[in-house]
């Protein structure tokens, strides 16, 4: 049964910007646009790129080896070359800190 982890506090993510964090072995690209905080696989579904690396504009998240995007909201891809989406996970602040379902 899927549960929230802690993972950090708000404040360690600024508007606009991605941090990788794991949650049970997973690499989760977490993002935060316009104070709306959104979580997906970090993994790009072409080549293995890491899409917390990649660039942010808006809800979409470039990848930086080839170019796909990614709708952070969704996961779902927006531009090839990726093949299929990521998954997306729920997200929630407690107590000003940031926790992902898994």
């Amino acid at each position: 049964m899927p549960e929230f982890h802690k993972v950090l506090q708000a404040s360690e993510l600024e508007v606009g910007n991605s941090k990788l964090v794991q949650v049970d072995g997973r690499k989760i690209a977490l993002f935060n646009v316009a104070g709306s905080y959104y979580a997906i696989d970090d993994t790009c579904t072409h080549r293995g790129g890491t899409l917390s690396d990649g660039s942010l504009d808006g809800t979409q998240v470039t990848c930086p080896l080839h170019g796909a995007i990614f709708d952070v909201t969704t996961g779902q891809v927006k531009g090839p070359p990726a093949p299929a989406p990521v998954a997306k996970y729920n997200v929630r602040i407690v107590d000003a800190h940031i926790e992902i379902e898994v």
